[in-house]
């Protein structure tokens, strides 16, 4: 019988027989082209203030009353690239953590659930340090073979397939969705794939992308087709995405001075015949002085039309559930205050019962080239009784990069 410990030592395996394989590749090319080796990371902390009045359903240890949760982390990342002359390419990334703090200590089951949300189809993370006080983490989330000339590239292994085009949701990114609430993770999440680009002409390509899953109901076989027609840049996709067929599209253009982007998918679960649709739209604009504004919205069928701020933190995410309500509008502002500050201020608003609102004010100091602090806010309302706020979070972080 195959055990989940057999199929994650298989897994294993088989990524570094490929990995091994293209390096004997390189290796036996010829001997004049040249090798090279870069290496880049940073160093983080970010200190987490979290407000909790009595009635947001807090860790169970604290819930009924109005409390205030510490937490903290240190975060390293590693970045190793090796390159062969201008075709090939390897590039792994390493991401560490060390979490402390009330939420640490309330939840013992955090080092489990943070394992759990850090993999694909391949196991490459591990716990080091779990001790109802502190969990230490580390995931392999980059590490793929790529090939590039002047019409393919070639890539395999842990990887970003990215397909987004709109700011805050991305209906498109079929292959590894991300939530605009992380703000801390700033490569996003990566997915173990194999992926195909030729490019045609000077502004068109076609891809295939396949996600490795276990069964093909957890897999994900895609293309996508990029073209230009007047101003826009236009993408069309379409393939199986994890038990549902899925169609949609994109562009990105300008009205005038003002920037115009969009995204729509349609997903079809066969089994079912259940149907969802997404669609997100944006307009930005970049004045004079130097304010940025940006606008939009996103209609999610799957979306709740009932319920409070509590779905913002417990929905599934995907690509046909990147936000837990029907409708939502977006308006984001940022300017900066001086040569190395940058305020920023964003609203989510859902038309729901609860008048769900999500606010984000932010604050970007740059110290050097090299050392960055930020400040950024987390400030939810909704409507039970009263309109109010059940959860006030502000991070700061502290980032040196290397």
């Amino acid at each position: 019988m195959i055990t989940t410990h057999t199929t994650s030592l298989l897994k294993r395996s088989l990524l570094m027989c490929l990995l091994l394989g293209l390096g004997a590749s390189f290796l036996s090319a010829q001997d004049e082209v040249k090798s090279e080796w870069y290496l880049s990371g940073y160093v983080k902390q970010l200190q987490n203030f979290n407000f909790f009045n009595a009635s947001f359903p807090a860790p169970p240890t604290f819930q009924g009353t109005d409390t205030l949760l510490l937490d903290q982390f240190f975060h390293n990342r590693i970045n190793l690239e090796w390159s062969r002359g201008e075709h090939w390419r390897v590039k792994t990334g390493l991401r560490t953590r060390l979490f402390y703090g009330d939420i640490v200590k309330a939840n013992p089951l955090y080092a489990e659930q943070i394992s759990a949300g850090s993999n694909d189809w391949l196991d490459l993370d591990a716990v080091w340090l779990d001790n109802g006080q502190m969990v230490g983490h580390s995931v392999v989330d980059r590490l793929f073979a790529e090939y590039t000339n002047e019409a393919w590239e070639i890539r395999v292994g842990r990887q970003r397939v990215n397909w987004g085009i709109s700011t805050v949701w991305n209906p498109n990114d079929i292959f590894n969705a991300y939530a605009f609430t992380d703000f801390d993770y700033e490569e996003r999440p990566g997915a173990d794939a194999l992926r195909i680009r030729r490019y045609l002409g000077f502004s068109g390509s076609a891809e295939l992308a396949i996600r490795a899953g276990d069964r093909l109901r957890e897999s994900v076989i895609a293309g996508r087709y990029i073209f230009n027609q007047g101003s826009y840049d236009i993408q069309l996709i379409g393939g199986f995405a994890q038990d549902n067929w899925v169609l949609g599209g994109g562009w990105a253009g300008n009205i005038k001075n003002a920037g115009f982007k969009g995204e729509l998918s349609w997903f079809h679960q066969p089994e079912t015949s259940e149907n969802s649709l997404a669609v997100t739209t944006n307009v930005d604009y970049a004045f004079e002085k130097g304010l940025y504004l940006n606008v939009g919205g996103l209609y999610n069928s799957r979306g709740q039309t009932e319920g409070g701020i509590l779905q913002l933190f417990t929905f599934e995410l995907s690509a046909q559930n990147l936000y837990p309500y029907r409708w939502a509008s977006f308006v984001s502002l940022s300017y900066p205050v001086s040569p190395i500050i940058n305020a920023g201020f964003t609203t989510i608003y859902s038309p729901v019962a609860s008048h769900a609102l999500f606010v984000n004010p932010t604050c970007a100091v740059s110290i050097s080239d090299s050392w960055n602090i930020d400040l950024v806010g987390q400030i939810v309302f909704d409507q039970t009784d009263t309109y109010s706020s059940p959860l006030q979070a502000l991070f700061l972080r502290v980032k040196w990069a290397y």
